[in-house]
């Protein structure tokens, strides 16, 4: 083909799909990366192929490639036919309902295909479909030496107003094909053009893979995968370009169809591209026809050895990246190189797989720019903008290497990386809602969502619109102000998530300030990793999580971030981001108890210790195991370390064994008296004690012929109520933690209260002092002859206060999880009486209805001789097999009357039912739904919460008895409580307000150094080994 055609066709592409994103000064336009997609022939073979991974992987490299063009041959059947379909379910993917309107030039489109059929292009394809198509050239020999052509062509890489350029990466992919499709790979091939061959397409492909795999396999294979008959002639030719092949198959990749991953394909387009690039020098010794190195080859290869060193195995000065830049530098400096790598900010960033992920992965932008840095020794100075581009494109190989090489990202960043990975490109903030997680923030706290999503958007635009765009992504001052914003706004967001206060102490004010002196700080690697959890980035958060501090008590509070998002996202019925986050959120638990089996094997008493270890992780503060129990993480608090150091609290650090434990009564009297399990055992037996005269009491001496003769009573009665006030206080104390000696939890009270209120006894307790407190009133303020309201009452707080005392067993081992069951089954037969309810309901009135028609007097009289509770008689005692046939049939005439004067005048007196043959049909069928099928429900309910419960009792138990160990760290037995109450609230109100807390300090300052500098070594050391351990158990770094 002339060399002016093959010009003049390049013109008219560069013309025909010129975007203002990509022309450069000079006017020229090139594409970043040029796919080349060969193989149209008559297939001899009939045999299907997985056309749709194919045409996924091709678009998904392309999309990854930044400005791609995709050549072809424009044939309406085989892999032309099979390429514009990829297209097309691009286009309606990418650009929906507005494909037609987009059009080839547009800037949106960044994969555009080329149609090479030339004149002889389809003229009445009726498929509609967005391509550029040339007017010259057609066929096999017009493709190849456009190919060649377009890999002599150079790009503005980096950045289109820089001349920093470099030859257009061109990979041929080769799907079917026949004779003529492999002598093109062979001049190709000759030509130093990457090959990507389709394994399991068939037919030249497949001929080609085996032949690589072992030659000997060429003449049974040939005629069998092109599926004709060859002659000498034929045969010859055919191995001639598998020869040439062969001697080049460094340049050959290989895509398995049936085995590799969609997402694979841009890592072996990559791949084949560099090689191609680097063994220039080398692969010319293998072609047959003397061809030798273009121009501009020798420029790019030319090495100026004025730079090269040489430390170990490594050559500087001989890197791909350098010779490119060489070109146009003679000695880069560093603003120059900010430079380059600012210019690629301009695109955006394709988010890749990390599992499928190379460093030769397309864009080759990360690998060139590496490069570059490594060349120039400046990988901390100019690395952050390669780290930021690394984490928007979920490039973790890039990301490890830089951060071990001490790159830390801007600050000034920070706003930038939330708007382009967790804000939502599509939607305005306050006028549409979408199911992405910018509005699952939003729906957690507006302002700090608009914060973190909004903000840096909305300054950009406004700068665009009244200023100079290039100018305004270097606004210092507002972007550092923005910063700060965005990093205490995404913290704020984890507490308001979480229930939690802020905690300001030392560490939190000197981590605020870190970030307060403008764009020269780096970010808090916790920053970072907040950010990974907001994007649901696993591969970054598990790199950022073994980076910073504090990994156990960070991993559960990551953990239960996840969590909550994905709750979120399921009551938006976002159901796929839902699971997604549960699995990520489940990720870091097993993490976190990965850490706590490895240092239990390594350390166990520092282990123990490290689950009553306080830090600060976003403004929260709580120690590991508390922090677990708050948030139900069953599996941590559950854990050999946390049982351990539940004991090492129960016994008060004595002998963990009844016997030794009573005895240490005489030896450690103080450590006795103050263990948990003292407290708790002295509670019941005074809790017995109460019960036993409570039921004195209501048994003998409620009424006042009685109560005034026994003086017994009185002091039962008045005891009953000092136990109670005790007892409530305590309880008061357990809701809000005001009074306890050290607060263990730093949630809001709202927060506090709603955890006590959802716990079963909690309730319990509460109905129990509600009663007492009613009997108390009704007895002494609403009194009557016989009492009988306030006996009922008292008889009626006495039955809850019995079943509070079950509580006593949940501490069993064997009892507890009975307990656990039995409430857990209440949540069952609740569920079944919101059904229930309906069905008698419906049952009652129908039998009300047609046994005593037109029935007036439904609300006269007194509340008990309200119709509601005929309504309700029959069909409720009916669930329990008692029939009331007679009553039902209108048989039964006795103690009633028909005369309507009678029963609408005496309440007292009944009135007689009708007969009705249809209420005996009705029964029939409520007997045979309610007895067999909602009763028979009930029982398959409760037999599948015993077996969940079952399986997991040791675990439940172990929760609920933490629960009980924490209580009874700081409560103290009532009425005892009572007589500490006053110094009690006297220490709570001088640790707020009150200098006493700092005259004690002065005097013992000495003991608290020395404790405080033991205590500052032990810490260190359990996060050092924490560190140690997470790295262990994760091999990122």
């Amino acid at each position: 083909v002339d060399a002016s055609d093959v010009e003049f066709t390049w013109n008219e592409i560069t013309q025909g799909v010129t975007t203002t994103n990509s022309t450069s000064d000079d006017g020229n336009t090139s594409p970043t990366m040029v796919f080349s997609v060969i193989g149209d022939s008559d297939s001899f073979v009939p045999r299907p192929w997985p056309k749709t991974v194919f045409q996924t992987a091709l678009i998904e490299a392309a999309k990854s490639g930044g400005e791609t063009w995709i050549l072809y041959l424009g044939k309406k059947q085989g892999i032309s036919k099979v390429v514009r379909d990829a297209y097309r379910n691009y286009e309606d993917i990418e650009f929906k309902t507005r494909a037609a309107k987009n059009k080839i030039n547009n800037p949106d489109r960044h994969v555009k295909l080329i149609n090479l059929a030339g004149k002889k292009a389809c003229q009445g394809n009726s498929e509609k479909i967005t391509e550029f198509k040339t007017t010259h050239g057609e066929g096999h020999g017009c493709l190849l030496d456009f190919e060649k052509f377009v890999s002599q062509q150079e790009v503005a890489f980096f950045s289109q107003k820089m001349d920093t350029k470099m030859p257009v990466p061109i990979a041929i992919i080769v799907c079917e094909g026949d004779i003529e499709t492999i002598a093109h790979i062979a001049k190709a091939l000759q030509h130093k053009l990457p090959v990507i061959i389709m394994k399991g397409s068939g037919m030249a492909a497949d001929l080609v893979v085996d032949y690589l795999e072992n030659k000997n396999v060429l003449c049974k294979k040939a005629s069998i995968s092109l599926g004709i008959r060859f002659d000498d002639s034929k045969y010859k030719e055919l191995k001639k370009h598998l020869k040439t092949i062969g001697k080049a198959k460094e340049l050959v990749g290989v895509f398995d169809l049936d085995q590799d991953d969609p997402a694979m394909l841009s890592h072996i387009v990559g791949e084949a591209v560099v090689s191609c690039w680097s063994l220039q020098d080398i692969l010319h010794t293998y072609t047959d026809d003397g061809v030798g190195i273009q121009k501009h080859e020798e420029i790019s290869l030319s090495s100026d050895h004025s730079h090269t060193e040489t430390n170990g195995n490594t050559t500087k000065g001989s890197s791909l990246a350098w010779k490119l830049l060489r070109r146009n530098f003679v000695s880069p400096e560093e603003q120059i190189i900010h430079q380059v790598l600012e210019g690629f900010k301009e695109s955006r960033p394709y988010v890749l797989n990390p599992q499928y992920s190379s460093p030769t992965s397309l864009p080759l932008y990360f690998y060139f720019g590496y490069q570059l840095l490594q060349e120039l020794d400046l990988t901390e100075e100019c690395g952050p903008v390669l780290l930021l581009e690394a984490l928007k494109a979920n490039r973790c190989d890039y990301v490890r290497v830089l951060l071990d090489q001490g790159v830390k990202l801007k600050m000034i960043n920070l706003p930038e990386l939330y708007e382009q990975t967790v804000s939502c490109q599509k939607c305005k903030f306050k006028r549409k809602d979408c199911l992405h997680m910018q509005w699952i923030l939003k729906q957690i706290q507006e302002t700090q969502a608009k914060k973190l999503c909004h903000e840096y958007r909305s300054m950009m635009r406004k700068r665009i619109k009244h200023g100079n765009p290039q100018e305004a992504k270097y606004i210092v001052d507002e972007l550092t102000e923005l910063s700060v914003s965005v990093a205490d706004a995404a913290r704020g967001l984890c507490r308001k998530m979480l229930r939690y206060k802020e905690y300001s102490n030392e560490y939190t004010t000197s981590e605020t300030s870190q970030t307060s002196d403008g764009n020269l700080k780096d970010t808090n690697m916790s920053d970072i990793l907040l950010w990974a959890i907001f994007a649901n980035r696993k591969e970054l958060a598990e790199i950022c999580w073994l980076r910073g501090e504090n990994h156990l008590l960070t991993g559960l509070v990551c953990s239960a971030i996840l969590r909550k998002l994905s709750k979120k996202a399921n009551n938006v019925k976002e159901q796929l981001l839902s699971i997604d986050l549960e699995k990520h959120s489940k990720l870091f638990e097993q993490r976190c108890i990965g850490i706590m089996d490895s240092m239990y094997e390594e350390d166990s008493q520092h282990a123990i210790d490290l689950m009553d270890d306080e830090a600060v992780v976003w403004g929260i503060h709580s120690s590991p195991l508390t922090f677990a129990y708050e948030n139900f993480m069953y599996d941590v608090v559950a854990h050999t370390c946390s049982q351990k150091y539940m004991n090492m609290q129960w016994y008060k650090n004595l002998a963990p064994d009844l016997t030794p434990f009573l005895l240490s009564a005489i030896r450690k009297p103080k450590n006795f008296f103050t263990a948990p399990l003292t407290k708790y055992m002295f509670n019941y037996i005074l809790f017995f004690a109460v019960l036993i005269m409570y039921s004195s009491f209501v048994l003998t001496s409620i009424g006042d012929k009685y109560y005034s003769q026994l003086i017994l009573a009185r002091v039962f009665e008045y005891t009953v109520y000092f136990w109670g006030a005790g007892d409530f206080i305590e309880e008061i104390i357990s809701c809000f933690g005001c009074l306890e000696k050290r607060g263990r939890s730093h949630r809001g009270y709202y927060s506090r209260m709603k955890r006590y209120i959802y716990d079963f006894w909690n309730v319990v307790d509460l109905l129990s002092y509600l009663l007492l407190i009613v009997a108390l009133f009704i007895r002494h303020f609403h009194p009557s002859e016989t009492f009988t309201l306030a006996r009922r009452m008292y008889a009626l707080s006495l039955l809850v206060m019995y079943l509070r005392f079950l509580e006593v067993f949940l501490i069993h081992r064997k009892l507890g999880p009975t307990l656990i069951m039995i409430k857990e089954m209440l949540k069952d037969l609740l569920r079944f009486l919101y059904i229930a309810v309906f069905v008698v309901f419906g049952v009652g009135i129908y039998y009300h209805a047609n046994l005593w028609p037109d029935h007036q007097a439904m609300w006269s009289g007194g509340w008990t001789n309200w119709r509601i509770w005929t309504i309700i008689y029959y069909p409720y005692w009916q669930l329990y097999g008692d029939l009331n046939l007679e009553e039902l049939n209108g048989s039964n005439q006795t103690d009633c009357t028909s005369n309507p004067k009678e029963w609408e005048s005496d309440f007292s007196k009944t009135r007689c039912p009708q007969e009705d043959w249809t209420v005996y049909a009705i029964v029939a069928i409520y007997m045979l739904f309610s007895n067999i099928l909602l009763v028979n429900l009930v029982i398959a309910m409760f037999s599948y919460t015993f077996e969940r419960v079952q399986e997991n009792s040791e675990k439940l138990w172990r929760f609920e008895r933490y629960t009980v160990i924490n209580d009874y760290d700081w409560r103290i037995p009532s009425p005892i409580n009572l007589v500490f109450l006053p110094y009690r609230l006297f220490r709570y109100l001088a640790k707020h307000d009150c200098c006493l807390p700092q005259c004690k300090k002065i005097c013992i300052v000495e003991k608290k150094k020395k404790e405080k500098k033991k205590r500052e070594k032990n810490e260190a050391y359990q996060r050092s080994l924490q560190r140690i351990i997470a790295l262990r158990n994760h091999s990122k770094l």
